[in-house]
Protein backbone atom coordinates (compact mmCIF):
# COMPACT_ATOMS: atom_id res chain seq x y z
CA UNK A 1 0.00 0.00 0.00
CA UNK A 2 2.84 2.36 0.86
CA UNK A 3 4.54 1.70 -2.49
CA UNK A 4 1.31 2.49 -4.37
CA UNK A 5 0.90 5.77 -2.49
CA UNK A 6 4.49 6.73 -3.15
CA UNK A 7 4.13 5.95 -6.83
CA UNK A 8 0.97 8.04 -7.07
CA UNK A 9 2.74 10.92 -5.38
CA UNK A 10 5.57 10.79 -7.89
CA UNK A 11 3.11 10.90 -10.77
CA UNK A 12 1.33 13.93 -9.28
CA UNK A 13 4.62 15.75 -8.75
CA UNK A 14 5.72 15.02 -12.31
CA UNK A 15 2.43 16.26 -13.76
CA UNK A 16 2.58 19.44 -11.66
CA UNK A 17 6.13 20.17 -12.79
CA UNK A 18 5.18 19.65 -16.44
CA UNK A 19 2.19 21.96 -16.15
CA UNK A 20 4.29 24.66 -14.46
CA UNK A 21 6.90 24.43 -17.21
CA UNK A 22 4.22 24.96 -19.83
CA UNK A 23 2.54 27.89 -18.05
CA UNK A 24 5.68 29.78 -16.95
CA UNK A 25 6.86 30.93 -20.43
CA UNK A 26 3.36 32.23 -21.24
CA UNK A 27 3.18 34.77 -18.40
CA UNK A 28 6.90 35.51 -18.16
CA UNK A 29 7.89 35.83 -21.82
CA UNK A 30 7.16 39.54 -22.17
CA UNK A 31 9.38 40.35 -19.19
CA UNK A 32 12.34 38.18 -20.13
CA UNK A 33 15.56 40.04 -20.90
CA UNK A 34 16.42 39.96 -24.60
CA UNK A 35 12.88 40.13 -25.97
CA UNK A 36 11.91 43.07 -28.17
CA UNK A 37 9.41 44.36 -25.63
CA UNK A 38 11.93 44.17 -22.78
CA UNK A 39 14.51 46.05 -24.84
CA UNK A 40 11.95 48.71 -25.77
CA UNK A 41 10.94 49.24 -22.15
CA UNK A 42 14.55 49.27 -20.92
CA UNK A 43 15.56 51.99 -23.41
CA UNK A 44 12.49 54.22 -23.00
CA UNK A 45 12.18 57.26 -20.71
CA UNK A 46 9.03 59.29 -19.97
CA UNK A 47 8.67 62.88 -21.25
CA UNK A 48 5.90 65.48 -21.41
CA UNK A 49 5.42 64.59 -25.09
CA UNK A 50 5.17 60.83 -24.62
CA UNK A 51 7.64 57.97 -24.13
CA UNK A 52 11.05 58.56 -25.70
CA UNK A 53 12.62 55.34 -26.94
CA UNK A 54 16.20 54.53 -27.82
CA UNK A 55 15.18 54.49 -31.50
CA UNK A 56 13.70 57.99 -31.11
CA UNK A 57 16.94 59.32 -29.63
CA UNK A 58 18.97 57.59 -32.32
CA UNK A 59 16.98 59.34 -35.04
CA UNK A 60 17.55 62.76 -33.46
CA UNK A 61 21.31 62.10 -33.38
CA UNK A 62 21.34 60.74 -36.94
CA UNK A 63 19.62 63.81 -38.34
CA UNK A 64 22.04 66.08 -36.48
CA UNK A 65 25.03 64.14 -37.81
CA UNK A 66 23.64 64.27 -41.34
CA UNK A 67 23.51 68.05 -41.21
CA UNK A 68 27.04 68.34 -39.84
CA UNK A 69 28.54 66.93 -43.05
CA UNK A 70 25.84 67.41 -45.70
CA UNK A 71 25.59 71.15 -45.09
CA UNK A 72 29.31 71.75 -45.85
CA UNK A 73 28.99 69.33 -48.78
CA UNK A 74 26.21 71.48 -50.16
CA UNK A 75 28.21 74.67 -49.60
CA UNK A 76 31.14 73.13 -51.48
CA UNK A 77 28.88 72.19 -54.39
CA UNK A 78 27.62 75.76 -54.55
CA UNK A 79 31.18 77.08 -54.60
CA UNK A 80 32.34 74.69 -57.30
CA UNK A 81 29.10 74.55 -59.35
CA UNK A 82 30.47 72.20 -62.07
CA UNK A 83 26.96 71.85 -63.51
CA UNK A 84 23.63 73.55 -62.93
CA UNK A 85 22.17 70.32 -61.53
CA UNK A 86 24.96 69.88 -58.97
CA UNK A 87 24.65 73.53 -57.99
CA UNK A 88 20.89 73.11 -57.47
CA UNK A 89 21.44 69.96 -55.41
CA UNK A 90 23.94 71.83 -53.26
CA UNK A 91 21.48 74.67 -52.73
CA UNK A 92 18.81 72.23 -51.57
CA UNK A 93 21.26 70.57 -49.18
CA UNK A 94 22.15 73.91 -47.61
CA UNK A 95 18.54 75.05 -47.38
CA UNK A 96 17.26 71.74 -46.07
CA UNK A 97 19.87 71.14 -43.42
CA UNK A 98 19.80 74.73 -42.21
CA UNK A 99 16.09 74.19 -41.61
CA UNK A 100 16.50 70.73 -40.05
CA UNK A 101 19.36 71.79 -37.80
CA UNK A 102 17.16 74.48 -36.25
CA UNK A 103 14.44 71.86 -35.70
CA UNK A 104 16.90 69.38 -34.21
CA UNK A 105 18.31 71.87 -31.72
CA UNK A 106 14.81 72.88 -30.70
CA UNK A 107 13.64 69.29 -30.18
CA UNK A 108 16.84 68.22 -28.41
CA UNK A 109 16.58 71.14 -25.98
CA UNK A 110 13.00 70.21 -25.11
CA UNK A 111 13.94 66.54 -24.63
CA UNK A 112 17.11 67.43 -22.69
CA UNK A 113 19.30 65.57 -25.18
CA UNK A 114 22.96 66.24 -25.95
CA UNK A 115 23.87 66.50 -29.63
CA UNK A 116 27.15 65.74 -31.42
CA UNK A 117 29.15 68.73 -32.65
CA UNK A 118 31.18 67.10 -35.42
CA UNK A 119 30.57 64.45 -38.09
CA UNK A 120 31.64 60.85 -37.66
CA UNK A 121 35.00 59.65 -38.98
CA UNK A 122 33.25 58.06 -41.96
CA UNK A 123 31.41 61.29 -42.78
CA UNK A 124 34.61 63.32 -42.53
CA UNK A 125 36.16 60.82 -44.92
CA UNK A 126 33.39 61.46 -47.45
CA UNK A 127 34.01 65.19 -47.25
CA UNK A 128 37.71 64.58 -47.92
CA UNK A 129 36.77 62.51 -50.97
CA UNK A 130 34.76 65.43 -52.31
CA UNK A 131 37.59 67.88 -51.67
CA UNK A 132 40.20 65.69 -53.36
CA UNK A 133 38.09 64.93 -56.44
CA UNK A 134 37.49 67.20 -59.42
CA UNK A 135 35.59 67.23 -62.68
CA UNK A 136 33.31 64.27 -63.45
CA UNK A 137 34.86 62.27 -60.59
CA UNK A 138 33.70 64.91 -58.12
CA UNK A 139 30.20 64.98 -59.57
CA UNK A 140 29.94 61.17 -59.40
CA UNK A 141 31.16 60.92 -55.81
CA UNK A 142 29.02 63.82 -54.71
CA UNK A 143 25.84 62.34 -56.18
CA UNK A 144 26.37 58.71 -55.19
CA UNK A 145 27.76 59.07 -51.68
CA UNK A 146 25.09 61.56 -50.71
CA UNK A 147 22.31 59.60 -52.43
CA UNK A 148 23.28 56.40 -50.60
CA UNK A 149 23.43 58.20 -47.24
CA UNK A 150 20.04 59.80 -47.77
CA UNK A 151 18.48 56.49 -48.78
CA UNK A 152 19.63 54.82 -45.58
CA UNK A 153 18.42 57.53 -43.23
CA UNK A 154 15.15 57.71 -45.20
CA UNK A 155 14.39 54.13 -44.15
CA UNK A 156 15.21 54.90 -40.50
CA UNK A 157 12.93 57.95 -40.53
CA UNK A 158 10.05 55.86 -41.85
CA UNK A 159 10.51 53.20 -39.17
CA UNK A 160 10.67 55.70 -36.31
CA UNK A 161 7.72 57.67 -37.70
CA UNK A 162 5.77 54.41 -37.71
CA UNK A 163 6.60 53.37 -34.13
CA UNK A 164 7.31 56.51 -32.08
CA UNK A 165 4.97 57.42 -29.23
CA UNK A 166 6.58 60.85 -28.79
CA UNK A 167 4.79 63.77 -30.47
CA UNK A 168 7.97 65.87 -30.79
CA UNK A 169 9.83 63.06 -32.54
CA UNK A 170 6.81 62.39 -34.75
CA UNK A 171 6.77 66.00 -35.96
CA UNK A 172 10.52 65.95 -36.49
CA UNK A 173 10.22 62.76 -38.54
CA UNK A 174 7.61 64.43 -40.74
CA UNK A 175 9.93 67.37 -41.45
CA UNK A 176 12.95 65.12 -41.99
CA UNK A 177 10.99 62.86 -44.33
CA UNK A 178 10.00 65.79 -46.58
CA UNK A 179 13.50 67.27 -46.57
CA UNK A 180 15.36 64.02 -47.24
CA UNK A 181 13.02 63.07 -50.09
CA UNK A 182 13.63 66.49 -51.66
CA UNK A 183 17.39 65.90 -51.44
CA UNK A 184 17.09 62.43 -52.94
CA UNK A 185 15.23 63.82 -55.93
CA UNK A 186 17.75 66.60 -56.46
CA UNK A 187 20.72 64.23 -56.27
CA UNK A 188 19.08 61.90 -58.78
CA UNK A 189 18.46 64.87 -61.06
CA UNK A 190 22.23 65.31 -61.48
CA UNK A 191 22.22 62.24 -63.75
CA UNK A 192 25.20 60.80 -61.86
CA UNK A 193 23.48 58.35 -59.51
CA UNK A 194 24.38 54.69 -60.09
CA UNK A 195 21.08 52.93 -59.39
CA UNK A 196 22.60 49.49 -60.07
CA UNK A 197 25.13 50.05 -57.29
CA UNK A 198 22.39 51.15 -54.90
CA UNK A 199 20.29 48.08 -55.70
CA UNK A 200 23.25 45.72 -55.35
CA UNK A 201 24.21 47.19 -51.99
CA UNK A 202 20.63 46.89 -50.73
CA UNK A 203 20.39 43.30 -51.97
CA UNK A 204 23.56 42.41 -50.10
CA UNK A 205 22.03 43.46 -46.78
CA UNK A 206 18.39 42.47 -47.36
CA UNK A 207 16.62 39.53 -45.71
CA UNK A 208 15.39 36.87 -48.12
CA UNK A 209 11.63 36.61 -48.62
CA UNK A 210 10.18 33.35 -47.19
CA UNK A 211 8.06 32.91 -50.33
CA UNK A 212 10.84 33.68 -52.77
CA UNK A 213 10.90 36.39 -55.46
CA UNK A 214 7.95 36.79 -57.85
CA UNK A 215 8.39 35.41 -61.38
CA UNK A 216 10.01 37.78 -63.85
CA UNK A 217 7.77 39.74 -66.19
CA UNK A 218 7.62 38.54 -69.79
CA UNK A 219 9.87 40.44 -72.19
CA UNK A 220 8.28 43.48 -73.78
CA UNK A 221 7.91 43.52 -77.54
CA UNK A 222 7.78 47.30 -77.71
CA UNK A 223 10.79 49.55 -77.96
CA UNK A 224 11.23 51.66 -74.82
CA UNK A 225 11.21 55.43 -75.34
CA UNK A 226 14.54 57.27 -75.17
CA UNK A 227 15.71 58.62 -71.82
CA UNK A 228 14.67 62.20 -71.09
CA UNK A 229 16.97 64.43 -68.99
CA UNK A 230 15.49 65.52 -65.69
CA UNK A 231 15.26 69.24 -65.02
CA UNK A 232 15.92 70.07 -61.35
CA UNK A 233 13.25 71.99 -59.50
CA UNK A 234 14.12 75.53 -58.46
CA UNK A 235 11.82 75.55 -55.44
CA UNK A 236 12.32 74.27 -51.95
CA UNK A 237 9.20 72.29 -50.93
CA UNK A 238 10.07 72.21 -47.26
CA UNK A 239 7.50 72.07 -44.47
CA UNK A 240 7.19 75.03 -42.08
CA UNK A 241 8.80 74.41 -38.69
CA UNK A 242 6.45 73.52 -35.88
CA UNK A 243 7.96 76.33 -33.81
CA UNK A 244 10.96 78.56 -34.21
CA UNK A 245 13.96 77.96 -31.90
CA UNK A 246 14.95 80.80 -29.64
CA UNK A 247 17.91 82.85 -31.04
Amino acid sequence: MRSVTAGTGLVVVALTATLAALIFPIWSYADRSGTGLAQLNAGTVPTRWGPLSAADRDLVVRIRLAGLWELPAGQQALARAPTRAVEEAGAHLVEGHTFLDARIREVAAQLNMELPNQPTAEQRGWLREFTEASGPAYETRFANILRAAHGKVFAVIAQVRHTTRNTLVRGLADDANTTVLDHIRMLEATGRVDFDALANEAAGTATASPTGPPPPAPPSRTTPPPAVPVTPSTGFPLPPPASRPKP
